[in-house]
């Protein structure tokens, strides 16, 4: 069974910067060839896509968080980082690691991201 567990998520002010982490486990395949994701959902509204690793080795993100924010994938380790920087009141969330296997997706629990002062 695919597990995805997120850390890292915290409180910080704006300007500053947290990185989330989400684990794997229990792949089929090896984690190189899964398209790894992260989500945000805030308060009323819908869940949206971040940022996306495909099996490719392309990295794409949301309008709202170029520049800022960075994905990074450590194979080895079936890991996926995101690194946020710059953050703002609006990237308040809670954000979720995704991935898919075979038509099916799997969520993370999801980490809390408050930016306030």
């Amino acid at each position: 069974q695919v597990q995805l567990v997120e850390s890292g998520g915290g409180l910080v002010q704006p300007g500053g910067s947290l990185t989330l982490s989400c684990a794997a486990s229990g792949l089929r395949f090896s984690f190189y060839a899964y398209a790894m994701s992260w989500y945000r959902q805030a308060p009323g509204n819908q869940r949206e896509l971040v940022a996306t690793s495909t099996s490719g080795g392309n990295t794409n993100y949301a309008d709202s968080v170029k520049g800022r924010f960075t994905l990074s994938r450590h194979n080895a380790k079936n890991t996926v980082d995101l690194q946020m920087n710059s953050l703002k009141p609006e990237d308040t969330a809670v954000y979720y690691c995704h991935t898919r296997q075979l038509n099916y997706d799997y969520w993370g629990q999801g980490t809390q991201v408050t930016v306030s002062s």
